[in-house]
């Protein structure tokens, strides 16, 4: 057999009851970041106790505020859609809402920027002081990155620079020294008795050895 149903009810003793809250709101918790993740949802859950301690779970991105935000815009789409006629009303009452929160934003943006901040307590101060850390943080990082980033594209612009340097150096040095490419010193025609770079070349006497006639030999030594 089966067993039974147990009925749900108020559980009348106050420290079962609390341990059964703290057992259940436990699983409840397991649960919602279960389907979280196995299925890729966006999960929020809000638990007050009897003594009215909140007790929440939201996923990391996006956090709770934006879900409720979220739920919010869904709920009054669904209100509108199902109620025409109060489309005019709905977006009377949001803009009152909207200004409040430009006026917000605009007063914090004057914070940060260091304007209006005698009325602010140490407290707030302290908030601000630590924003705008952490966010000169992120934009110094951000800075660096990119200088690292510049200054690494150089580097290869400069190495690829440099070999391609070298490669043009080395074929002007191979074709300059190149066989058969080095150029031959021209032929002089010098006349016989003519002018040559400034000084003048005279026919030598032949020698009297020479096989040749001696009326030959006469005629070249006149």
């Amino acid at each position: 057999m089966g067993r039974a149903r147990v009925e749900l009810k108020r559980i009348e003793n106050k420290i079962s009851r609390q341990v059964t809250f703290s057992k259940r709101r436990s699983g409840l918790l397991k649960k919602a970041n279960e389907i979280s993740v196995l299925c890729d949802a966006e999960v929020a859950l809000i638990v007050f106790s009897a003594r009215g301690k909140l007790f929440e779970y939201a996923t990391h991105d996006p956090s709770m505020e934006k879900i409720l935000e979220r739920y919010d815009s869904y709920s009054s789409a669904e209100r509108q859609v199902g109620n025409p006629q109060a489309t005019e009303t709905s977006w009377s009452m949001e803009y009152p809402k909207l200004v409040a929160k430009l006026e917000v934003l605009q007063k914090s943006l004057r914070h940060y920027v260091g304007e209006e901040i005698n009325s602010l307590n140490l407290r707030e101060l302290q908030r601000i002081e630590q924003q705008v850390d952490t966010a000169l943080k992120r934009v110094r990082n951000r800075k660096n990155q990119l200088m690292h980033e510049s200054i690494s594209e150089l580097q290869k612009k400069a190495k690829s620079l440099q070999e391609k340097n070298k490669a043009l150096s080395k074929k002007t040095y191979e074709q300059e020294h190149m066989p058969g490419q080095q150029s031959l010193p021209l032929p002089l025609s010098v006349a016989i008795g003519g002018p040559l770079h400034g000084r003048e070349v005279v026919a030598q006497p032949i020698p009297t050895s020479s096989m040749m006639p001696p009326w030959m030999l006469h005629d070249l030594n006149q």
